[in-house]
């Protein structure tokens, strides 16, 4: 199984920008589908970005055009850019090995602790 280790959270403004940081244990990395999830205070865990295995990438409609993921196999590495950051991204963000299903992404499988972003006003 894969260990996930995420990094880079943190508070940042209104329309600011963090980068986050997901590093991977184990030989099999480049043929896991990778995703971020984020879970809010109070709210469900919702997926925000995938990076497949096959090298298509996949975003949930409210980060479109603001949040970019990014993997590195080389380095067992996968990240998300979040730019124009806005007060509703503040979530605790997890980095997760996943699959596409016909109901969405599947999160039974690894996970990382999670790292919390908060974005004030």
């Amino acid at each position: 199984q894969i260990q996930l280790v995420e990094s880079g959270g943190g508070l940042v403004q209104a329309g600011g920008s963090l980068r986050l940081s997901c590093r991977a244990s184990g030989r099999t990395f480049s043929s896991n589908t990778m995703a971020w999830f984020r879970q809010a205070p109070g709210k469900e865990r919702e997926f925000v970005a995938a990076f497949t295995w096959s090298g298509s990438t996949y975003y949930a409609d409210s980060v479109k055009g603001r949040f970019t993921i990014s993997r590195d196999n080389a380095k067992n590495t996968v990240a998300l850019q979040m730019n124009s950051l806005k007060i509703e991204d503040t979530a605790v963000y997890y980095c997760a090995t996943t699959f596409r299903k016909a109901t969405g992404w599947d999160t039974s499988r690894s996970w990382g602790q999670g790292t919390q972003v908060t974005v004030s006003s």
